[in-house]
């Protein structure tokens, strides 16, 4: 079957928006295809900073034959829905109907639509202009002369060419000639603008691939991926040092070189005083290049790794001189703010009102920049007030939270007044990305405890599931206490997370919380207390279960010990560890059944209106399994109840074992359903407390099995 290969060239296109575009281009044309009635084997996408590329393989070379009835309305029908039936179906005479009869309705028409099947080259050349009109571009932009004309092409930088051509392996390829804003598609493509800008006349997708790499095109996006990393990690070796790796800056970099050329930079040594993640987010942000360490050191080297878009004759000298020039600018402006930040700020008298509001001492950098963040009133949300009162709400929920995870209660006030205060230094206003990081740097050159320092950058964690968390209570607490602020706020203001959308990042913060007070294993946290709302609670519910069935916990399981009032997440999660256990056992699994049979039983007669006594009556037990059962529970919820006010669900569990045999014998030898109404009642009442029993560790009704 036929192969296409597609390629749409242009002028350069942003790195953050070709992987998302080459996919976007595949989803429009095969699904416009298969719309079409076409079917394909495979279908791949490719992209460079210039050009984004289709190959679909095993294309079939035409569409099949269609035949569709269409039912029209009774023949004795108004004028008007023969007119309606008739416009519907592309006809323009009722003699153009067929007549059938149904014997319950009489006789109606039938329109007989039938399509010749057309050819894929047909089908193409009529939706590609469509799809390139329409392209979902982030932002685009009209070029050229036409541009000036009603319906001018946007795209996301001018498009310049359009490669499509169609046919079977081994055989003569034909192009499919369709045109979009003047520019009609060719078999004709550019390859590097510098090395290569001649034309390249190409065939099928390898032909085409091959033709680029001649013409110094790579266009493979993870071919160029591989070729930086490895040029890199090779080029720091060979002097001794080891690469920095970056993913997302490889990803940014590779797409913005068609033909990778890894160079080595370097700047002075007087830099490497600054600290290392202001050194490597300068270098990242400003140059897009990669730092080195020095070998089997964690400290930063003075050299830098430059992916370059050309192969210089001077191999690389001009190059490396220019970006080692900026790379020197840039990092003395780092400088600049490393030590603008621990200088005194002009305006202390100011920040009097301020500073005494958060006991801060105006000596000390730090506190001169909480105090000025809250001096200026910054925004945190229009809603939700300030970052000085941001700040406050955190310090007091912080000191009762103190109260329950046991941190000094001193060093988690001071951590919590001084958590926000590097939003308001340079290093910070630069960097974004820094904070927290500055703050833990700059606590600890004015001397502040080292666990309230680490609180400073800590208490952001964990930033997803992955993320590492607090790594001393202090930073736990606060941690907990700024998140929990985050989402009491945005639930009390109603800026709630909706389908994919949370733009607060509110998912996250819960995660945050649950993975802290069960990964750390000792946080108690009744989290209605300081939430205060239900609706809250359920959504600490939803992500509670996502985060345990990626612990690996069956979802049934789950139902089967949270209750929508349960606030105490750890003690949730270590019940579902208990029912795991023990519902794998032989007993579990028998126990399970049993009390299964049990419960269902027992719905069914309620349902029915079936009387069940409100306990039962020794004196009422005729067999020696009713006393038996009626024994093995009355140890059982006794001994159960015990164990999970010790909160020991696994003992708990081994209690409800107990039951296993009992429960067996009483279903082996007794009648629930007896005649006598009395006895009845009675056998449905301890039906009724095997339910109660197990239901002080969990539903088991909701378990499956």
């Amino acid at each position: 079957m036929p192969d296409l290969l597609l390629e749409l060239r242009s002028e350069e296109i942003p790195a953050r928006m070709q992987r998302k575009a080459a996919g976007d281009l595949k989803k429009l044309l095969t699904d416009a295809l298969v719309d079409a009635g076409l079917t394909y084997e495979g279908a791949r996408e490719y992209w460079t900073p210039r050009r984004l590329t289709l190959d679909i393989r095993g294309l079939t070379a035409r569409s099949a034959d269609t035949r569709e009835e269409r039912k029209g309305p009774r023949t004795d029908a108004p004028e008007k829905a023969i007119e309606g039936f008739l416009r519907g179906a592309g006809l323009t005479s009722i003699d153009q109907a067929e007549v059938q009869n149904d014997p319950k309705k009489g006789d109606f028409y039938v329109a007989v639509i039938e399509k010749p099947g057309r050819a894929a080259e047909e089908i193409i050349a009529e939706v590609m202009p469509g799809i390139i009109r329409n392209f979902p571009w982030p932002k685009s932009m009209r070029s050229g002369a036409a541009s000036a004309q009603p319906g001018a092409l946007r795209w996301v930088r001018p498009l310049q060419s359009i490669v499509c051509t169609f046919g079977v392996e081994n055989d003569e390829v034909s192009v499919i000639p369709f045109e979009v804003d003047g520019i009609t598609a060719s078999n004709v493509t550019y390859g590097h603008r510098f090395h290569a800008p001649e034309p390249i006349t190409v065939k099928r997708f390898d032909d085409y691939v091959a033709a680029l790499e001649k013409a110094k095109v790579v266009l493979d996006a993870e071919r160029r991926k591989e070729i930086i990393l490895q040029d890199a990690k090779n080029l720091a070796f060979a002097s001794g040092l080891d690469l920095v790796e970056d993913e997302g800056l490889l990803e940014e970099v590779s797409g913005l070189v068609e033909y990778p050329n890894v160079l080595m930079g370097t700047f002075e040594e007087e830099f490497l005083d600054i600290p290392d993640e202001i050194i490597r987010l300068t270098i990242k942000t400003n140059q897009k290049c990669f730092v080195c360490r020095k070998g089997g050191e964690n400290a930063l080297s003075n050299h830098f790794i430059l992916v370059s878009n050309i192969e210089a004759k001077d191999g690389g000298k001009e190059i490396m001189h220019g970006n080692g020039k900026v790379v020197r600018s840039r990092l003395s402006d780092a400088v600049h703010f490393w030590k603008q930040d621990q200088r005194d700020l002009p305006d202390l008298a100011e920040l009097k009102d301020s500073a005494a509001k958060f006991d801060l001492d105006l000596k000390k950098p730090l506190d001169q920049r909480m105090a000025k963040l809250d001096h200026l009133n910054v925004t945190f949300h229009a809603k939700l007030g300030t970052q000085g009162e941001r700040v406050a709400r955190i310090r007091a929920l912080a000191k009762e939270l103190s109260a329950i995870t046991g941190a000094d209660p001193a060093k988690v006030d001071r951590a919590a007044v001084l958590a926000k205060a590097d939003l308001r230094t340079e290093a910070v206003g630069e960097f974004p990305e820094l904070q927290g990081i500055m703050g833990h740097k700059y606590a600890l050159l004015q001397g502040e405890d080292a666990d309230v320092a680490a609180a400073l950058e800590e208490h952001y964690k964990p930033l997803g599931p992955s993320d590492s968390l607090p790594t001393n209570p202090v930073a736990a607490t606060v941690a907990l206490a700024d998140k929990l602020d985050t989402l009491a706020g945005f639930w009390a203001i109603d800026e709630k997370p909706t389908g994919s959308k949370d733009p607060y990042a509110l998912r996250r913060a819960a995660l945050g919380v649950i993975r802290i007070l069960l990964e750390k294993g000792n946080v108690r946290l009744p989290l209605l207390t300081f939430a205060k709302d239900a609706d809250l609670l359920s959504f600490f519910h939803d992500r509670l279960k996502v985060y345990l069935r990626d612990q690996g916990a069956r979802h049934d399981i789950i139902d089967a010990v949270l209750t929508p009032e349960a606030d105490d997440l750890l003690m949730v999660a270590r019940r579902a560890e208990a029912l795991t256990a023990f519902i794998t056992s032989e007993d579990g699994l028998n126990l399970l059944a049993g009390t299964k049979r049990a419960t269902q039983l027992l719905a069914a007669e309620e349902k029915k209106g079936t009387k069940v006594a409100q306990s039962a009556d020794e004196d009422l037990f005729t067999e020696a399994a009713e006393r038996e059962l009626f024994k093995a529970i009355s140890l059982a919820s006794m001994e159960a109840a015990e164990a999970v006010k010790r909160e020991d669900f696994r003992e708990a569990m081994e209690a409800l074992s107990k039951l296993r045999g009992p429960v067996d014998r009483f279903f082996t030898d007794v009648l629930v359903n007896d005649e006598d109404e009395a006895i009845r009642a009675n056998r449905l009442a301890l039906l009724a407390l095997i339910r109660e029993t197990t239901a002080t560790v969990a539903d088991f009704s909701k378990i499956n099995g």
